[in-house]
């Protein structure tokens, strides 16, 4: 998974997030409040510079539009941006309102308060020409853009139509953290992330289960005619709907929570990333989730570095969760993780009823072809309508429990139908593997799977095995 070549334009209201750390030893003789020890401090970009800072992490290059006040914050901001690698300074200066900052003080790694600096001016004529011309400058050239909307001026109805207009003419997808609950303002977004509670409040619906979140996903897609949602669900984990497409939940890993503050920022920088990398909408929701399990994990506004992210998507899909055979569903997910790490995942099927040396060459050459091999096997009633009543010889679990353990195999699923081709739809591997003994014409979703950009291999097959000859000398035994 390499995103260098990916640069994201972060539009938004910018701030510095300072952090002054210290130790609580007593409590205040003039009120009772805990007297804080400082002993240390950080500073660093926050708001939509938080997204721009989680895209440089990811590997990635980011070109940052806001506001910046001409005082010691914002002085303290654009150095913080200068010392980053792979950002673009192309934030405006201004005069009329201070540079955006949050203090918080912290003890024994919890936050004890938070002390904001902003103001409340609408955004002015000027600033708002600014903010525009710098957009029309920089948008070419990049991916996606990211719209960090913080509620502190910057995305004014102008400057929104302006950014959705632009980048519908470069043909680039726009990636929305919304804080207004009127989403006709994000209309023409290609995909908004609200969390729980924000997507209750623009929809007006209750969002407890995943139907109502679905519902209420729907409803403000309508409103801003965008194409997706995505709605994270803090432990619940994050769900996608797509207007033209399934909906997809995926749960969090359970982990020990440090802080969530930015871990909004770090889901929409992903988003961006990997769909501006050419990633599907489900597989790069895989990474942002991942990548959000990374940052909950730290504390203050962190960011989650490429292998931090890797590594979290090989831990969810440890061994506790790959079982020998897989629900549908759970194969779906685990094919997005692997295709999210940029690996290739292959597809075969059939009934390897008494597995032989014909099937262990033809699984050997599949896995040659691919990164990863997901066999589906067809159930017991499947083989029955397909070879008679008397197959069968081994049931489905002990049929799943043989493949699982052979080597070149990393996923079992079974389907029902006399076709995969309902599974293959559902799974959209990269690969698709048949014995030669088929016509490419004949191979079931080869059609689908070559559509999507990927290819068939027609593989060798061993000469002189097969399940019903096996059958036959056992028989005659």
């Amino acid at each position: 998974m390499d995103f260098s070549s990916v640069s994201i334009l972060c539009l938004g209201d910018v701030m510095l997030d300072r952090f002054l750390y210290g130790s609580m030893e007593r409590i205040s003789p003039e009120a009772p409040v805990p007297v804080l020890l400082l002993d240390k401090r950080r500073e660093m970009a926050g708001g939509a510079g938080n997204v721009a800072s989680n895209i440089t992490a990811l590997g990635g290059k980011a070109v940052l539009v806001g506001l910046v006040g001409n005082d010691e914050a914002g002085g303290l901001l654009r150095s913080a941006l200068a010392g980053q690698q792979n950002v673009v300074d192309a934030t405006v200066k201004t005069t009329v309102r201070p540079t955006i900052c949050k203090t918080r003080f912290i003890a024994v790694h919890q936050q004890v308060v938070r002390a904001d600096e902003e103001s409340r001016l609408p955004l002015q004529p000027a600033e708002a020409a600014d903010l525009c011309a710098e957009i029309e400058a920089r948008i070419t050239g990049v991916q996606a853009v990211v719209v960090s909307d913080y509620g502190k001026g910057v995305c004014s109805p102008q400057v929104l139509d302006h950014v959705f207009r632009a980048a519908k003419a470069q043909g680039i997808p726009v990636f929305v953290d919304p804080k207004s609950a009127d989403y006709r303002l994000y209309c023409g977004a290609t995909c908004i992330t609200p969390n729980a509670k924000e997507l209750a409040a623009a929809s007006g619906l209750p969002v407890e289960t995943e139907a109502m979140v679905e519902a209420a996903a729907r409803k403000v897609m309508a409103d801003a005619e965008a194409d997706a949602i995505l709605a994270t669900r803090s432990e619940k984990g994050m769900m996608l709907v797509q207007r033209d497409g399934a909906v997809v939940s995926i749960p969090t890993r359970a982990r020990e929570v440090f802080d969530v503050s930015g871990a909004g920022d770090t889901v929409i920088a992903t988003m961006a990333l990997a769909v501006g990398a050419g990633l599907a909408f489900e597989q790069a929701m895989c990474v942002a989730n991942a990548a959000a399990g990374v940052v909950v994990g730290k504390l203050g506004t962190a960011t989650a570095d490429i292998q931090e992210v890797l590594h979290e998507l090989d831990e969810q899909s440890g061994p506790d969760e790959a079982p020998h055979l897989l629900p549908l569903a759970a194969a779906r997910a685990q094919v997005q993780r692997w295709q999210a790490r940029g690996l290739k995942v292959g597809f075969t099927n059939g009934c390897f009823d008494i597995l032989h040396p014909g099937h262990v060459s033809l699984l050997a050459e599949a896995r040659a072809a691919c990164d990863r091999l997901v066999v589906a096997l067809n159930t017991d009633a499947s083989i029955s309508r397909l070879k008679g009543p008397e197959r069968p010889v081994n049931t489905l679990d002990s049929r799943a429990r043989v493949m699982a353990a052979v080597r070149y195999v990393d996923a079992v699923v079974a389907f029902e139908e006399d076709t995969p081709l309902e599974t293959i739809q559902t799974l959209m591997p990269d690969v698709l593997i048949k014995g030669a003994d088929y016509k490419p014409e004949n191979v079931v979703g080869a059609d689908i799977v070559m559509a999507a950009g990927g290819r068939l291999v027609l593989a060798n097959l061993a000469e002189g095995h097969s399940t019903t000859s096996t059958i036959g000398r056992i028989r005659r035994v």
